[in-house]
Formats: C-alpha cells, structure tokens, sequence
C-alpha cells in the first residue's frame, strides 16, 4: 500500500507537470550545463580549476596514477604480492581496473575539461593576458595527462575539440599513434611555454599554478622520450639560464618531500595536496566523488609506508637501490642523505648525526632514527608478511607530523613532479649524448652532487659517453629520484626493455625476497626469491587498454601489451639507440 501511494504521488506530480508546461519554464541558475556555461572569462578560470581539480584523483597522480610508474621500474617491488602484482610481473591480463583502467579514465576526464576551455575560449572576449593564462593552463594540463596516457597505453585516442563528445562516431574514436599523441604533446607543451608567465610573477604562479618554466620542463622531457636530444638541450639550458624563471636546487634535499617547503626554488611543477587534517572527511576516490568535503590529501604514503607502522604495506624500495646509496659516501664519510629520505631504514650512524654540524648539514644535521615520533632500532617491515625496506619519499615518516599513519587520501605532503635537479642532469645527459663525455656534462651532474655533499665526478674516469651515460642513467637518477614516478618512462625511452644485456641488469636491479625480513644485502640469482624483470613479456613494458573499454568502443584496438607485441623492432627503426652495458668499477 505504501509503495502504491508513492507510485500514485508521483503519476500526479507528472501530469501537473506536464499540464503546466505551456505556462512555466523553470531553470535552474544554480546549476549550469554545458550549453549555458563557459560563455565568460569567469567561467573558463573556474573550469581551470576543475582540471587541476581532476589531477588529484587516483588514476592520476592522488595514487596508483603516481606508483604504477615506479612499480614497473627496478628501484621498487611489490612487498605486498597483490594489488600491483600484475603490474610488478608485466603480466596484466587486462582487465585489473588499477592499472589497466584507472589512469585512462581519469586522465582523460583532465583531457575533457581542458578540451572544454581550449574550444570554448575562442567564442569568449578578455584581454590578451587572461586569454594566454586561461589558454595556456589548459594546454599544459591536457599535455600533462597526454603524456601521461601515451607513456602508459601508448597508443591511445587524440581527441582536442569538446565537440568531438557530442558526435559519436568521434566520441568513439580509433587508437592514434604514440608518435601522433607525442606530436601534439610538443605542441601544447610548446604553447604553454609562450603563453604562460614564469614563477617570478609571484602570487599563485609561485604556489602551484603551471608556469612556463613547467611547461618548459616538460617540453624537454617529452622530446626526450623521443631522444630528440638537440632539440630538448636548448631548452634545458634556457631553464638554467632563468630564461623560464628562477630556479635553484634547495640546500637541504629533504626540502623536497616536507609540507613546510611546498613549492619551493627547486620545483618546476608539483601537485597540490591539502596539509594533512586541515582538508574535509570525504574520500574523493573517482570522478563520480564530487564532494566539497574532501580529504583533498593523496594515498601514495599508504602504498609506501610500512605496513608493521600501519600503512597498507604494498611497495617496497629495492635492495640495489639501497646497497647504491651505501656504495658512496658524503666528503666528510658520513651517509648520503638521499638515503635517509628515500628509504626507512634503520642505520646506527644517524644517532650519532642528528643536529651536529656535518658535511652535507653544516647549520645540523635533521637525521635520525625516529620515526612517525617513535625512535625505532631496526629497519620497519614494508608489509607485515614478505618483508622488504618501506619508502619514505612522499610520506611523513622523516617529517613525524604524526604518530600513527591514517590510510586513504590523506597525506598531504605535495607530489613534486618535476625539480630543478632532474633539469640539471637532463641537461648533462643531453651534453653526453650530442658531444660525448665533456665537462659541461659532468658539472651539471656535480651540481646536484654538491648538494648532498658527495664527491666531484673526475671527466678522466669517464673515457665514452657509454661509461657516463651508465653513470647517469644508474647512479644519479636512481639515487637522487628514487622510488619517484619516472623510473618507467627512462627504462622505456632508453630502450633498455629492447637490449637482452640491459634487461638482464633490470632483472638483477629488481632481485628481491620475501622471507619477511627488510633485507638490505646485495642480492643475487642464487640468493633471491625472484626479480620482477623475469616474467617480463615483450609489449609490456606498457599497460595494456581495459579490456571492457575495448569492448564498449569498436574503433580501439589493443596496445602491444594486449598484444604481447615486441616494440623493439620500431624503437629500432625509428633511428633510436640502447647504450650497452658497461662496467664503471
């Protein structure tokens, strides 16, 4: 009787609806549609916000958008044996929503939105400063998620008109060539870099907004992918030169990774997360969790943190990445201090360090072994059941802000997506692979290195560009970005997946075991559980497309990684080169 009485109400609420029709249109002002919206400089500033809005979800950057990068590289392992073990192994089937999913989908919602501004703008009057602002916001995010879809699915579809969403036949859009994306990336990237004011502008251009010292940044790294390195050079040091604004590496390297020093000097871009407790309690998750409300932290430190100090206990940092940083020590023979803000591990050394004058910290040093505010003395458990070393980068584990982790989106140190640092050793790459090993390469490379109070590289120890590109590529990257979104992308374009020698010394980098202990030994074939590198399929050094997105668009095709495809045949053919593996001892 009760759902009949409701039916009834409901039959009667629709004819005086209808039968009022003719008399009364009521629109609602306080929800605007695509149709009467973006008609105004406001509007497009507000659907700005919304894009950067849509690069804090998870398949973005918020989380597995973030880490998947990392997984597939060989500085970290899945601690967890689940969650990212097809991604770890290079063995998705396809249809696991977190990597084959996740970030197509909500990069994709940033490309839709900055489609909107970029095809809306033309229509709407404003200065020629606030068109370039708007403009050039949009191209830069919808180059960033670009990059990020091409890097990760490779081929994927290249939509640029908002109109394109209401003709089916291309909403329903065919794979474009990674080569075609990449095309396209170079031009909004390259817009970007003219249409947008640097940092030294100050206000929100020096607190998160892109900038075209971002888009600069960016612009290199896209050529690079490509090794286009005479074409990203001059830009890179057009970026040194403060042509782009002012920038300079940090004196303290953990400046990186702390909420006090969020955009600071050294970054070019980062995405901007509110410092933990001071957001909402709803977890925006996906892009239907539209609350304002929100959390607005990130979940990278519930993947990286240790699970025996209350994390989700999923990624672990390698044992080779650790045994590099203690290959080398500061002038003064104390630690490297990336160490202690990659990797939680418990080191005697730092008790005797923390706030006394040391070569890296001549004002004190901050190291010690305390940890989330409690003083451990062994290295913490990545996840509870197979071991490994827990990562400290992008968590507050160095930063103690907090006694006990809180899982989800609620971390809210800022993902420093691009700094200084990686323009400097870009640059030396760049100068090693266009003139050889010269000494403008190795000064950039010891600029970063002075940082952290290291040595200076000798150009004499350096007798190719092969032995400095080995050091580069497996020295400095790894120990200054470590566990960091990227590693992936340089495996890739350095084309170490195509080159039997090079992926045998990603399967000996990614050695790991899970015997439950934080081991920190070197690791060999005889004394590990296994390497990620070893069920490495060829194709799949990519994710493959969601299987239930290719079914929902008769126009996609699979990638390589559906395909089980060898891309070393077109890395080849494109005229691109592997640096074979040398010896630097």
């Amino acid at each position: 009787m009760k759902n009949l009485k409701i039916i009834l109400t409901m039959l009667v609420l629709v004819v005086c609806s209808s039968a009022c029709e003719d008399e009364l249109v009521v629109e609602n002002p306080n929800n605007p549609t695509t149709f009467n919206f973006g008609n105004s400089e406001s509007d497009l500033r507000e659907v700005i916000i919304a894009c950067y809005n849509r690069i804090r979800l998870e398949g973005t950057f918020a989380r597995v958008g973030y880490t998947l990068d990392a997984v597939r590289g060989d500085e970290v392992w899945n601690s967890s044996q689940q969650w990212y073990l097809e991604y770890d192994n290079f063995n998705s089937p396809g249809t696991i929503g977190i990597g084959d999913e996740w970030p197509w989908r909500d990069n994709y919602h940033v490309v839709s939105r900055a489609n909107f501004v970029l095809t809306s703008i033309e229509d709407v009057e404003m200065s020629e400063e606030s068109y370039n602002e708007i403009a050039g916001q949009a191209r830069f995010l919808r180059a960033l998620a670009y990059y990020n879809l091409a890097t990760y699915y490779q081929d994927v579809p290249l939509i640029t008109s908002y109109e394109d969403y209401s003709d089916l036949e291309k909403l329903y859009a065919p794979n474009n060539s990674q080569d075609e994306v990449f095309d396209q990336i170079e031009e909004d990237f390259g817009m970007a870099m003219e249409m947008l004011p640097s940092r030294d502008a100050g206000g929100e251009w020096a607190q998160g907004r892109a900038t075209s010292g971002a888009a600069a940044g960016y612009m290199a790294r896209a050529l690079m992918f490509r090794q286009k390195y005479s074409e990203a050079y001059p830009i890179l040091q057009d970026i040194i030169a403060g042509n782009y604004g002012s920038y300079r590496l940090m004196e303290d390297y953990g400046d990186n990774f702390r909420e006090s020093t969020e955009n600071n000097a050294e970054s070019l871009f980062e995405v901007q997360f509110m410092n933990f407790g001071t957001g909402g309690t709803d977890e925006e998750w996906t892009p239907v969790n539209i609350s304002p409300d929100a959390t607005q932290g990130h979940a990278v430190e519930s993947n990286y943190a240790s699970q025996e100090l209350g994390s989700w206990g999923d990624l672990a940092g390698s044992a080779w990445l650790y045994n590099l940083f203690k290959a080398e020590n500061s002038t003064d023979g104390r630690l490297d201090p990336r160490l202690y803000w990659t990797l939680v591990t418990y080191e005697p050394e730092y008790n005797a360090y923390t706030d006394i004058p040391t070569a890296a910290y001549p004002n004190g040093d901050p190291r010690s072994n305390i940890v989330y505010q409690e003083e451990i003395t062994q290295t913490p458990l990545s996840n509870n059941a197979q071991g490994g070393i827990s990562i400290a980068k992008h968590t507050n584990a160095r930063n103690n802000l907090y006694a006990s982790i809180t899982n989800g989106l609620q971390c809210g140190v800022n993902l420093r997506l691009m700094r200084y640092s990686d323009v400097l050793l870009r640059a030396a790459e760049c100068e090693n692979e266009i003139n050889g090993p010269t000494q403008v390469a190795i000064d950039y490379i010891n600029q970063v290195r002075r940082r952290v109070a290291l040595p200076d590289l000798q150009l004499a120890d350096f007798p190719t560009a092969d032995h400095l590109f080995e050091q580069i590529a497996n020295v400095e990257r790894p120990k200054e970005f470590g566990c960091e979104n990227g590693r992936g992308r340089d495996l890739i374009r350095w084309g170490f997946f195509y080159d039997a020698g090079r992926r045998q010394q990603m399967v000996e980098h990614a050695y790991y075991v899970t015997d439950g202990t934080a081991n920190t030994s070197p690791l060999t074939e005889a004394t590990a559980s296994n390497s990620s590198f070893n069920t490495y399929t060829p194709g799949n050094e990519y994710f493959p497309i969601f299987q239930g997105t290719l079914n929902a668009n008769p126009n996609l095709s699979g990638n390589s990684a559906n395909n089980n495809e060898d891309n070393g045949p077109a890395f080849f053919e494109k005229g691109y080169k592997v640096h074979p593996v040398v010896d630097l001892d």
